[in-house]
């Protein structure tokens, strides 16, 4: 298995798929009235695709699950570049702190960040913070799950790509439990050839996560929990 998506809930998938794909520089790959997917690839890294995906109603619950972009030492710049794009600054409450906090255009948060070592060939999505309510366990859960690896970090636990590069996967405190909307921001992982889709369910019960209904019949892929509830879905494998 393989860490493949990043999913985002949207009310207008295209629009807001445009902008992330400026805002990122992703490659297109679906444009659609119901979903939009660009990806991001990382020479020697993880190739990562972000889709948008329809929902009636925009959500209002908090992310759990968000980006922190790299900003580094033109951070000023980048923040100036996403505002241009429809971005806009947004108060969640942080106070004085080095990084920048904006919201997308359908008002989902998310961080430029300031220049710290451990975001060396991150591109330009330096982080992915996942809320946990025991950052240890669950980072063994998605190691197990992604084949990412632990690594230093600025978090309690940083899980990243084995080559090194690419996105963090951190795992920080949660300020709350997970409630019972789904969460708007989501990752997908990809089987591979010889994996059998019902052992993975199993084991994935076996590592401290749950299997979820589907959210409606006839989906060719699984929806599952990790032990802190944060959903998840596993992918068939690529034809």
């Amino acid at each position: 298995m393989y860490l493949e998506n990043l999913v985002l809930d949207a009310v207008r998938p295209q629009e807001l798929g445009r902008f992330w794909e400026a805002a990122l520089g992703g490659e297109r790959l679906t444009d659609e009235p119901d979903g939009f997917e660009t990806r991001l690839g990382l020479e020697g890294g993880p190739v990562l695709d972000l889709c948008l995906q329809r929902v009636p109603d925009a959500p209002t619950d908090p992310l759990r699950l968000h980006l922190d972009l790299r900003g580094g030492e033109r951070q000023a710049e980048v923040v100036e570049r996403l505002l241009g794009l429809g971005a806009r600054h947004l108060d969640i409450g942080q106070d004085d702190v080095p990084w920048v906090v904006l919201a997308d255009p359908e008002g989902n948060a998310f961080c430029v960040m300031e220049d710290r070592a451990a975001y060396s060939d991150t591109g330009p999505i330096a982080a992915l913070p996942l809320d946990s309510a025991d950052p240890g366990r669950d980072a063994r859960f998605w190691a197990w799950l992604t084949g990412w690896t632990v690594v230093p970090g600025d978090s309690p636990t940083v899980l990243r790509h084995p080559s090194g590069k690419g996105p963090l996967l951190e795992l920080c405190p949660e300020a709350a439990a997970k409630g019972s909307p789904k969460n708007r921001l989501h990752l997908d992982v990809r089987l591979e050839t010889g994996d059998d889709p019902d052992v993975v369910g199993a084991q994935v019960v076996e590592h401290g996560g749950r299997a979820l209904p589907p959210l409606a019949e006839g989906l060719p892929w699984r929806l599952y929990a990790d032990p802190s509830g944060n959903e998840f879905c596993v992918l068939p494998v690529s034809s």
